[in-house]
């Protein structure tokens, strides 16, 4: 119990001293950030959050794999050509592949397979709104809700919610640079799952055709309603182009106008008149040409007369040469033969005569009949000027008719080829695997479940265990300690037991108290290797340790080190412990009594049996003391002790709670602060190091307890 202070007059106050250690220079620590070699001791010390949340999911994971209903998938193939079957050339759907190769439409085609469409079908050729699994109507907390919530008919709720269960019960998929789909069906029944895959596989295809045979249906009407208007404007046309020729008096035959055919042909016969004409011209000229030879003409090369007379002309001419050598030119037979040879003379003359008169009849014939045809011509030539005005319009009309009679026979032919159409299947799916019910349930995968709870688990509790440490941190390092109260750590000591330490990786420990000892040992080197104590200082050398008040425990331990160190190197040590004498109902006299003056230091001082170790107890808290009369006291102790000893061990317990210890603050040259890595929280280290620094000092250092060494 901390006793009230009492204030003595100035003027009868002990003289003290004027030195007070001073602390070391300050020091440029690292932040007191987290390290990642720090998250080891956080793992570490929440090992059991962490292992408990474990647990727990994977716990949780095991029985919901157990006792959940098991699930079974079955798998249908569908593959898709982006490159459909052309039946007709003029297809309603023509055949294109994308640049893409089909992706984006066998993609789209995924979309296709889940519409309410195609799972309608499904659902109707397998009658599912019958099945409790899918219908909505399986449990009892089904039939409260709908009884509560229920709305519309029940055959129209029931199939909603059949086709909703098995949208959610389906996956389509489609693997990477192929044009086949997946259809994944999940279902309590390894056969249901399969009959339902390959059901609805084949309502896509049935989908398919159906909506290829309406596409081509709508166009065979669209166009059918067209013809109708085609026909009449082709009609109507056709009578523009007839009553325009029968008010203009032209006559059509053969798609053209009669004057115009009749034009054509005169002009074919004057020409071969005048072809004619020319040729008997140049006959009878050469036959009107002095010393001609009419013999030579073609005509009586080609006459038969001619050629008969020629031949008895020879012949005659060959017997009056033979007669005349034989008989004379007296001769009776002679002078027969020579009549002979006259006459026939004379008889080709006159047929060369009938000959070159029947050319002139020819030539005049043929002149005549040519100037007839050249009147005529003149005469349609006139006629046809006067109808070529009228021919510009007709020809404008004939093009208009010509022109719908193409559209009007284009759409009669594609009504029928669309026609045709409807009856066609023209895509390209098929199923290249059936569905077939599985060996293996799909769901819950017990394994895989318990294995990613546990990791996931163990993730999940490293996260709760840094938000615990975030929400409340503790000591975790040397450089982190050393930020905080702004002095060295001077070392890390070992947890007291010597038994194995408790690490997921690690090994036997070393011995505990060797390492103790000599990190000890170390830690009194470096305290006094940075005194700042004038030389010839008459106190003794005095070190304070406190802590927290959660570290009560390892601080007596270290306070008590720290002594038997000193000592086991020969030195004469004082040990004062102001927590000795708690719930004693007659406590001994001991550092109160001294402080107060009522006892003399070197009556209470009591060496350990078989050590170099003396130690002072706290006294009696009966009576407060004023500060100033405890600085004097315990200066005046201090000095006392250096005849007898060569340091002084203070152990301050947690200096937010024992005032009584500021007087040993004020004199004491060291004090180090203790905490516990991975256990002692930050605000009770601020706290602690606060409170010295209300005292007039501030930490020289720190020694820290490592549980997990």
């Amino acid at each position: 119990m901390q006793s009230s202070l009492l204030s003595l007059p100035q003027q009868h106050a002990p003289e003290v001293m004027q030195y007070a250690p001073e602390p070391p220079p300050a020091a440029s620590y690292p932040s007191s950030t987290v390290e990642l070699g720090d998250l080891k001791r956080i793992l570490v010390r929440r090992r059991f959050l962490i292992l408990a949340t474990a647990a727990l999911l994977t716990l949780g994971a095991l029985l919901y794999g157990l006792f959940t209903p098991a699930l079974y998938s079955s798998v249908a193939e569908i593959i898709v050509d982006p490159q459909d079957l052309q039946v007709v050339t003029n297809d309603v759907n023509p055949s294109r592949v994308p640049p893409d190769g089909g992706i984006t439409m066998v993609e789209s085609q995924v979309a296709v397979v889940q519409s309410s469409g195609v799972l309608l079908r499904a659902i109707a050729a397998t009658d599912l709104t019958k099945d409790p699994e899918f219908n909505g109507q399986g449990g009892l907390l089904s039939h409260l809700l709908g009884g509560v919530l229920g709305s519309g008919s029940a055959e129209t709720d029931r199939t909603g919610k059949t086709l909703d269960a098995l949208r959610r019960r389906l996956a389509v998929k489609r693997a990477d640079k192929v044009l086949v789909l997946d259809v994944i069906v999940t279902a309590k029944s390894a056969d249901k799952a399969a009959k339902l895959a390959n059901a609805i596989a084949q309502a896509y295809l049935t989908d398919q055709a159906a909506a290829r045979a309406k596409m081509a249906t709508d166009a065979s009407d669209s166009i059918t309603a067209r013809l109708d208007e085609q026909r009449k404007r082709v009609q109507q046309a056709e009578n523009a182009v007839e009553a325009y020729k029968s008010a203009h008096n032209m006559v059509m035959a053969a798609g053209n106008l009669v004057s115009d055919q009749e034009l054509t042909e005169i002009n074919t016969q004057l020409a071969a008149a005048q072809s004619r004409t020319v040729a008997l011209k140049a006959q009878v000229d050469q036959l009107r040409r002095p010393g001609g030879a009419p013999d030579a003409t073609s005509e009586a090369m080609r006459s038969a007369v001619i050629s008969s007379l020629r031949a008895q002309e020879a012949t005659l001419v060959d017997q009056v040469s033979q007669l005349g050598t034989e008989l004379g030119p007296r001769h009776p037979s002679m002078m027969a033969a020579q009549q002979q040879l006259r006459d026939t003379r004379a008889l080709i003359a006159r047929e060369l005569g009938r000959i070159g008169a029947a050319a002139e009849t020819d030539y005049e014939r043929a002149l005549a009949n040519q100037q007839a045809l050249e009147a005529k011509v003149a005469g349609l030539k006139s006629k046809s000027l006067d109808t070529d005005q009228a021919s510009v319009k007709l020809r404008e009309l004939q093009r208009d008719l010509e022109a719908l009679r193409s559209v009007y026979a284009t759409y009669l032919q594609r009504a029928q080829e669309t026609r045709e159409q409807v009856n066609v299947d023209s895509t390209n799916a098929r199923i290249i695997s059936n569905a077939m019910p599985a060996l293996k349930k799909s769901w819950p995968p017990l394994g895989l479940l318990v294995f990613g709870a546990f990791f996931g688990g163990l993730g999940l509790g490293t996260g709760l265990a840094l938000i615990a440490e975030y929400s409340s941190p503790t000591v975790l390092s040397s450089a982190q300690m050393q930020s905080a109260i702004d002095a060295p750590v001077v070392g890390v000591l070992p947890a007291k037991s010597a038994r194995r330490r408790w690490w997921p990786f690690g090994s036997a420990a070393t011995p505990a108290g060797q390492k103790m000892d000599a990190v000890a040992g170390l830690a009194l080197r470096r305290l006094f290797s940075s005194s700042q104590r004038p030389p010839n200082w008459p106190l003794v050398p005095s070190i304070l340790v406190t802590s927290a008040p959660e570290d009560a425990a390892q601080r007596g331990r270290v306070a008590r080190l720290l002594a038997n160190a000193a000592a086991a190197r020969g030195s004469r040590v004082l040990f004062i412990d102001t927590n000795a004498g708690k719930g004693q109902k007659e406590p001994q006299p001991g550092l109160l009594d001294v402080l107060r003056g009522e006892y003399a230091f070197e009556a209470l001082s009591q060496y350990a049996p078989g050590s170099n170790v003396a130690v002072l107890g706290k006294g009696r808290p009966k009576a407060a003391f004023s500060e100033a009369q405890g600085v004097y006291f315990t200066q005046h102790m201090l000095a006392q002790a250096s005849r007898n000893f060569e340091l002084v061990v203070v152990d301050g317990g947690a200096l937010a709670d024992n005032l009584n210890a500021s007087p040993l603050v004020a004199m004491v040259d060291e004090i180090v602060l203790v905490a516990t890595l991975n256990a002692t929280p930050m605000r009770d280290v601020t706290a602690a190091s606060q409170a010295i620094s209300v005292m007039g000092r501030l930490p020289t250092g720190a020694l820290l307890v490592d549980e997990a060494a």
